[in-house]
């Protein structure tokens, strides 16, 4: 009797906790989607994953397999919400799980898979998509990327800094944070997406501060944590052409400081004129 009034309590207690989050959601756009999985444990790491504050609310029922997406369709979408969750291993008919991320789920949460997710996981894949197509995607994606503007108007920083050029690297520098802004989740590649997800929220403050000053030196300050995770995505970006992880080490009070460049000569945006080529090539991303 007491398990019986315990588990009612908790069930409700849940479904007040769903009432309440789903509240606070502006904007709020309502779906149902499948997403494959087995158990309780399952439904936990699906909505961990998909749980935004204020933005998404995903309520997984392991029985039917069916999820219910509540989002602000201003700031999040449907493929959003299923990418986070096929990051963490678990299908839908939209978005597979990387393979080895499904390998490394608890085993009764190792659900049956769609015949599709034998093939090489990708991060879109629609039924009745052909290997064929798949492939021709992936070309697609890599001669259509949609982080060139980002990569293009870093550099674009990247020059004015070099120039000291205080009022044009905040100009660039607006002009880059618009572009981050721009970039649409759901465009990316499942490994890059990751890395955005990761790094997206610091582009935005650095780009941010370096628009917000003409103060080079304030601005040389943040160009140093936004070249770091503008290596971070542009590692796995598959950019057509090389790019050139410089360093130099009298930047940062001496403790060294590194930034992207398209050319392989050394320009030091830290320094200008006064080190023009004060630095080295450490790497060449390909």
């Amino acid at each position: 009797m007491k398990n019986s009034i315990s588990k009612i309590g908790l069930a409700i207690t849940m479904l007040l906790t769903i009432t309440f989050t789903s509240a606070q959601i502006k904007n709020a756009k309502t779906e149902t989607v499948k997403i494959y999985g087995n158990c309780g444990m399952c439904k936990t790491t699906i909505e961990k994953a998909a749980n935004l504050k204020n933005i998404a609310a995903v309520d997984w029922n392991k029985d039917t397999k069916m999820a219910t997406l509540k989002y602000d369709a201003t700031k999040t979408n449907q493929d959003e919400i299923l990418k986070r969750v096929a990051l963490v291993g678990y299908d839908s008919d939209k978005f597979l799980a990387p393979n080895d991320v499904y390998a490394n789920l608890h085993g009764c949460c190792q659900y049956d898979r769609s015949p599709l997710a034998s093939n090489e996981s990708t991060p879109a894949i629609n039924e009745g998509t052909t290997s064929t197509e798949m492939e021709d995607n992936k070309t697609m994606s890599k001669e259509n990327n949609v982080l060139n503007t980002v990569f293009d108007t870093y550099f674009e920083v990247k020059e004015a800094l070099v120039q000291t050029d205080g009022v044009e690297a905040s100009k660039k520098s607006a002009t880059l944070l618009t572009a981050i802004n721009a970039v649409k989740m759901d465009q990316l590649e499942m490994d890059v997406h990751m890395v955005w997800m990761e790094v997206t929220k610091e582009l935005k403050e650095d780009a941010e501060h370096i628009a917000d000053t003409k103060d080079v030196t304030h601005q040389r300050d943040h160009f140093m944590t936004l070249s770091k995770n503008m290596y971070d995505l542009i590692k796995v970006s598959k950019d057509a052409t090389p790019t050139y992880y410089q360093f130099c080490p009298m930047a940062n009070k001496g403790k060294g400081a590194n930034w992207l460049s398209k050319d392989s000569s050394i320009k030091n945006p830290y320094y200008g004129a006064q080190m023009l080529s004060c630095g080295k090539t450490v790497e060449t991303i390909k």
